[in-house]
């Protein structure tokens, strides 16, 4: 299979993560996430590619963009999850295998949390293990890639 991408995306408002509502979201910065990506990515033998942004158009670009260059995304699209059929349209168009994460546990929130646009396109999703999420996500999907591939 060759080294596998996977293109990491992380939506509006995690670049305040370690600062933002930290009895919600934890302490944990979005530097030291992709940090632990980058090391559990060495560790699976696979390169991480991390973009984060504010704006829907540079999300959904970017997942268009992944087509032809990575095996994989793995995603926390943050309020977009609850919103956006741009995102979930743009998952669905490049088919790539997505693994839509969450440091909290969206069902245990607010009723407008429980909806996922993204969960029907998705491989799978983890939610309410804080930074860990993130970390079985990356697992789950780089298990997924190589068990298609027969690589495993």
């Amino acid at each position: 299979m060759g080294t596998v991408t996977i293109l990491v995306l992380h939506g509006p408002n995690l670049n305040l993560l370690g600062l933002r509502e930290p009895g919600i979201y934890g302490s944990v910065t979005l530097d030291e996430i992709n940090r632990l990506l980058e090391q559990e990515g060495q560790t699976l033998d696979c390169k991480v590619f991390t973009l984060q942004s504010n704006h829907e158009g540079v999300l959904v670009d970017a997942i268009q963009n992944a087509f032809g260059q990575h095996q994989g995304i793995l995603m926390n699209a943050g309020a977009y999850t609850h919103t956006s059929v741009a995102i979930r349209d743009a998952i669905a168009a490049v088919n790539l295998p997505t693994v839509e994460v969450h440091l909290s546990n969206i069902y245990r929130r607010e009723a407008f949390r429980h909806h996922s646009y993204i969960a029907p396109v998705a491989i799978g999703q983890i939610s309410g293990f804080g930074a860990e999420s993130y970390r079985l996500g990356l697992h789950a999907l780089v298990h997924h890639l190589r068990q298609k591939s027969g690589g495993e």
